[in-house]
């Protein structure tokens, strides 16, 4: 532990000067998706790339987080340069009343010989312990969406990070509850979202309260899932049959300052996990790398001046370059592209 945090200071004294896309391999662009936008507070980026080759971001926006105009929005890269964000989801009620939206997640599921429309989930609600999952669609790669859908009782789909889609088609998304304790479980679709499966909660969130997990590929089968707790690390559990069921939940190394993380296998097989290396506050915001998504290594850091830098998305897109999202200061949203093959372990 301690040569890990040493490792990691030395990675912190190194980029502190100057510009870290410059002075971190790896690290090949930072750039903000929007300079100005119609709301002035943001949070909880989400990223993916659609059946065109395109990137699609997302995030909730709106006067400040729980407050009734906090919507969905949404910009895709085109001709590397991002759209002005639009607004494609609100919380409007058939009655009229307004909740906020939360935690928005795009996913693109993949199909041999054709293209699933992409999907965007979301919750809706008065706060975290009472939202409710919604699902709208896109069949031209988010220029237009589908009316919303709300996800059967019970179900909140991917509450913050990416689902992952198994070998025999199946979507697993990892979710999380807050109204009994952090309770985390796994929700799964077979046929698109239309109908849905479950896990019971893998941890009782008493001795370890866990939320917002992402899931690793480790083997034929084998899943590894990270995620934020109430104890100042990163939690991992396991699963060896593609997700029915789930081993002992545990803390890792890492620090957590009870901010989400976001964690991606690589085609090569090696892992990366996007997170604040630190038990308190949002900032630095760091990238590490493991071959067995046990032992992590620092790779990077993208953050590291006062602020909050926080709530990450991460992918790797079909070139190979993998692409992260993140909250800067609540006031924009930031894209990083990162060259895996040049990730240099400090």
């Amino acid at each position: 532990m301690r040569s890990l945090r040493s490792a990691f200071a030395l990675v912190l004294l190194s980029l502190c000067a100057g510009n870290a896309a410059a002075e971190s391999p790896g690290l090949i662009k930072s750039e903000f998706i929007y300079e100005t936008a119609p709301f002035p507070s943001c949070h909880a980026s989400t990223v993916a790339e659609t059946t065109d080759g395109h990137l699609v971001a997302g995030w909730f926006g709106g006067t400040a987080e729980k407050n009734p105009d906090v919507g969905i929005w949404i910009s895709r890269l085109m001709d590397g340069k991002w759209t002005s964000p639009v607004e494609v989801a609100n919380g409007v009620q058939a009655d009229g009343k307004r909740h906020p939206c939360w935690n928005p997640v795009l996913f693109q599921p993949l199909m041999e010989g054709g293209k699933p429309a992409l999907m965007l989930f979301y919750k809706v609600g008065p706060s975290p312990s009472t939202w409710w999952g919604e699902l709208r669609t896109s069949t031209d790669n988010g220029k237009t969406w589908s009316d919303a859908r709300r996800l059967p009782d019970g179900f909140l789909g991917p509450v913050k990070n990416k689902p992952v889609q198994l070998s025999n088609g199946d979507i697993l998304c990892s979710t999380s509850t807050e109204h009994d304790g952090w309770r985390v479980h796994f929700e799964r679709s077979s046929d698109l979202g239309k109908t849905w499966t479950k896990t019971d909660a893998v941890n009782d969130g008493k001795q370890i309260g866990a939320i917002q997990p992402s899931v690793l590929f480790v083997g034929e089968g084998k899943l590894l899932a990270l995620g934020r707790t109430q104890q100042k690390r990163v939690f991992q559990i396991a699963s060896s049959d593609s997700g029915k069921t789930w081993g002992e939940m545990t803390l890792t190394s890492l620090p957590n300052p009870n901010s989400g993380t976001d964690a991606v296998t690589l085609r090569d097989g090696r892992h990366l996990l996007i997170y604040n290396h630190t038990e308190k506050g949002r900032s630095p915001l760091n990238l590490a790398l493991s071959k067995d998504g046990k032992e992590w290594q620092p790779a990077l850091v993208f953050e590291s001046e006062p602020g909050e830098y926080s709530y990450p998305a991460i992918i790797q897109t079909r070139d190979g370059l993998v692409h992260a999202t993140y909250t800067w200061k609540r006031q924009r949203v930031k894209h990083a592209v990162i060259d895996p093959t040049n990730v240099v372990l400090r």
